[in-house]
């Protein structure tokens, strides 16, 4: 069976792939469904969800559906940038501590800690707060601070990879480090990057929506966690102006997950082979257990 097949066998991926799809369509005719400007005040204020206005109009009387959609592009690109800075990141730094071993191990793995021990919300803050906060500073934040998980994750499955009898066959042959590295073993470690790449960007969307909640954003760009910043005063009057945006949040973030779940499914089959195979076995032997022992033959005369 094929990946793509084992991954269409998955429903809930699939869900998440449909609403993934549907995000990404809207993102990109932007344009065509709402206004060019989110910021444009078209109504009056707090108008609750209408016909004309599907998701109302917020506290000056902009679209709330204009500021979703037009929200959906930085929510996806600071999710891809971020998690694809993260793992690049975490590449590099668990390929090499795992394959050259020694000190160097030791030192990138040191270093690697240094990261973790840091609460990665307060040291984004901190980098956010020492530059301009803006797009690319929110993006690079993000990165920086979410690359040790990947690193160890990296790391731990090139170990599994290093001795294995192609990676030795290409040493005898005179392959160089980096020959070795990128070419032979990390091609073999895809599916894992893949996997928690894919989640890495679920935790970026959600990361940045945090910052913007409470005003770290970029102030030029309209994302679903600034309208919910904005919006939290307005629970009780305007109930809609948070919600939109958190149910925006939640569907996006929930559609990457199944996604990375389904990828998982589909590029690591030999896992769920063992599982079965393992489960079939514990049945069988179960099974053997549960037969009543045979009689022993009574002697005659006894």
């Amino acid at each position: 069976m094929t990946a793509w097949r084992r991954f269409r066998a998955n429903q809930g991926a699939l869900a998440g792939l449909a609403c993934l799809l549907v995000v990404v369509a809207t993102t990109a005719a932007a344009r065509l469904l709402v206004s060019a400007d989110p910021w444009a005040i078209v109504a009056a204020p707090f108008l609750p969800p209408t016909w004309d206005y599907p998701f109302g109009t917020d506290t000056l009387g902009r679209s709330v559906l204009a500021g979703i959609v037009h929200g959906a592009r930085v929510s996806l690109l600071v999710g891809l940038g971020a998690a694809g800075i993260s793992t690049g990141i975490g590449v590099v730094v668990g390929a090499l501590a795992a394959y050259h071993g020694g000190w160097v191990d030791d030192l990138l793995m040191r270093f690697t800690e240094f990261f973790q021990i840091v609460p990665a919300f307060i040291l984004a803050l901190v980098l956010i707060a020492l530059f301009e906060p803006s797009l690319a500073t929110v993006v690079t934040a993000i990165g920086i601070v979410s690359w040790p998980a990947m690193a160890r994750l990296v790391r731990a499955e090139f170990l599994s990879l290093r001795a294995r009898e192609f990676v030795v066959a290409d040493e005898a042959l005179g392959a160089g480090d980096l020959k070795i590295i990128f070419r032979t073993i990390l091609p073999n470690a895809l599916p894992v990057i893949v996997v928690y790449g894919s989640l890495l960007v679920a935790t970026s969307i959600l990361f940045e929506s945090s910052l913007s909640f409470l005003g770290l954003g970029d102030p030029n760009h309209v994302s679903w966690g600034y309208m919910i910043g904005a919006s939290r005063s307005m629970l009780q009057r305007a109930w809609w102006l948070p919600a939109f945006p958190g149910v925006a949040i939640l569907l996006t973030v929930l559609s990457i997950n199944l996604v990375g779940d389904g990828l998982n499914d589909a590029l690591k089959p030999r896992t769920a082979t063992a599982l079965a195979a393992t489960g079939a076995e514990t049945g069988q032997v179960d099974a053997r257990l549960s037969e009543p022992a045979p009689h022993a033959p009574i002697a005659a005369g006894s």
